[in-house]
């Protein structure tokens, strides 16, 4: 039986702090791969532009689940820097609320209003999910650290991506698939089917 949405996201944004936890004071400047470079913008980001971003998406899940447009919330009210002088205390904190949030979600099939459409609660999900939990193996492959993902997460994420894949790669979601071998464990064959190469060094 497949694990909750509003569970795996809390297993997924748990992993991504766990990473945050492991940046180094020097490593905050530090330039992204080209991989990295966000929507709209030319600009290769800094890690701290990449985990403020994550920030500024956290801040967005409880108005999202609440059912609440952009419009409604105030579509400017996370713009700009949310990190401050303590980068990994306030994204903790935003993220804890993100998961406060998700514990509340009773009503998987209610609509969450984003910028690019309306969704279902879970659809939502779903797409948050992965991105956080994917997010966390990459950004701990740019910083160093353990890439190594909880069992209960990578089989989480698998159930909600496996099925999509294909869909959401014609959406420009993931790039081409990484040939795997079926035997392989299963967070390497979600790498691959994400378009991540599992034995890049």
């Amino acid at each position: 039986m497949s694990r909750p949405e509003p569970e795996v996201f809390v297993l997924a944004e748990q992993a991504l702090c766990a990473v945050v936890a492991q940046v180094s004071q020097d490593q905050w400047g530090m330039t992204m791969p080209a991989n990295f470079a966000m929507r709209q913008s030319t600009e290769i980001p800094s890690l701290w532009d990449i985990i403020n971003y994550h920030a500024f998406d956290d801040a967005w899940v409880p108005d999202m689940l609440a059912g609440l447009s952009m419009a409604e919330a105030g579509a400017d009210r996370f713009d700009g820097d949310l990190l401050g002088d303590d980068p990994l205390a306030n994204f903790t904190e935003i993220a804890g609320k993100a998961c406060a949030a998700a514990d509340r979600v009773r009503d998987l099939e209610g609509t969450a209003s984003l910028s690019f459409g309306d969704f279902t609660i879970r659809e939502y999900f779903w797409q948050i999910n992965s991105f956080r939990a994917l997010r966390a193996h990459d950004l701990a492959q740019v910083i160093g650290a353990d890439l190594t993902l909880p069992d209960e997460l990578v089989q989480g994420i698998w159930d909600e991506v496996s099925p999509h894949a294909e869909e959401w790669r014609g959406l420009g979601v993931y790039p081409a698939a990484v040939p795997v071998p079926g035997t392989a464990p299963l967070l390497v064959r979600l790498l691959g089917l994400t378009g991540r190469d599992p034995y890049a060094g």
